[in-house]
């Protein structure tokens, strides 16, 4: 009897899930740009604790990541693990469309000739802007 118990709660479980997915609508995303954003490069010592942890855990890996507080927005790309140092990110773009946030950036790697760090790095930028209540789109 117990096993019969445990199939009609997975077949009543499955079929919640069914009906909630099938109340899900799709929206596309626009890409037209309302306005930029402004935002700033936040520093490692300035960011919010449970922020730091989460890019702690991430960072060995390519990763892309949101935080909210309830006045700013943070945007968190990084690169995963580099074979040296030497690494810098620059903000291609930061935007604003009517249904949600773009965000781009890029990797540039030390330069021919450049004196860097032999050992592993692990680059990432954090953004911070205004809070907006809209997916963030990583390009």
């Amino acid at each position: 009897m117990e096993k019969r118990k445990k199939q009609a709660v997975l077949f009543l479980l499955a079929g919640a899930l069914t009906l909630c997915a099938a109340g899900c609508g799709i929206e596309k995303t626009s890409r037209t740009k309302v306005r930029d954003l402004d935002f700033q490069i936040i520093a490692e010592e300035e960011l919010p604790e449970e922020l730091k942890t989460q890019i702690e855990e991430k960072k060995a890996a390519d990763f892309k990541l949101t935080y909210e507080t309830p006045e700013h927005l943070y945007i968190v790309r990084g690169y995963g693990e580099q074979e040296t140092g030497g690494y810098s990110i620059q903000v291609k773009e930061l935007y604003l469309s009517s249904n949600a946030v773009f965000f781009s950036s890029e990797l540039i790697g030390p330069r021919k000739g450049e004196n860097v760090a032999k050992s592993p790095s692990y680059p990432y930028i954090v953004v911070e802007t205004e809070k907006i209540d809209k997916n963030v789109v990583f390009d």
